[in-house]
């Protein structure tokens, strides 16, 4: 198929290469590894208040500043790594943000403890498989349910920070948990890895 004809859900910046292929190839793709889960849940985070672009284009830079999002690292970090990590133009440098990354980590060990990590916590709540929905156009897909806001509530509840209900459903579509490719999108209806 000739790529001017295939066809993408309405929020992808076509010009952007690594969009498009965060679009292809990742956003309503189920994961599984609690990496990539721990991380798509921080820079979910990273995103409130900018374009998820921005976070994207920023992504590598975020993977080295935050030692590979080791959160056992991450747990442990000085003051002295908080203010490095504020200086490097790479990462989004909000001081709330940064804070919240190492508490997540904290939080996320403790959730390692407890129920063995964020796969089979966060697919417990939709009993192991995607939700598929149907949407005709980029304006019939919600920014919360109610999933997302009982998602976004525990997490709250177990120390995690900058997990509302609208970051929380953008990170279920990222990481597959939701897939809102709208119809006519030729992502729409793939099969799954």
């Amino acid at each position: 198929m000739n790529e001017k004809n295939i066809q993408r859900c309405g929020w992808v910046n076509l010009a952007n290469p690594r969009y498009v292929t965060y679009h292809d190839e990742e956003w309503g793709v189920p994961c599984h590894d609690e990496t990539q889960l721990f991380e798509m849940l921080n820079l979910e985070g990273a995103q409130a208040g900018l374009s998820w672009e921005t976070v994207l284009n920023k992504r590598e830079t975020y993977r080295a500043a935050f030692d590979q999002w080791d959160p056992k690292k991450i747990a442990r970090y000085t003051d002295a790594k908080v203010a490095k990590l504020l200086a490097d133009p790479g990462i989004i440098r909000n001081r709330l943000k940064v804070a919240a990354t190492i508490t997540n980590a904290q939080s996320y060990l403790r959730l390692c403890d407890e129920l063995g990590g964020l796969d089979p916590y966060l697919w417990a709540f939709v009993g192991g498989k995607p939700i598929r929905n149907k949407w005709q156009s980029l304006g019939d897909t919600p920014a919360k349910t109610a999933l997302s806001d009982q998602i976004s509530k525990d997490l709250l509840k177990r120390g995690f920070k900058f997990v509302g209900s609208t970051i929380i459903y953008a990170y279920m579509q990222g990481i597959g948990m939701i897939d809102d490719h709208v119809v006519g999108c030729h992502c729409h209806g793939r099969k799954q890895r």
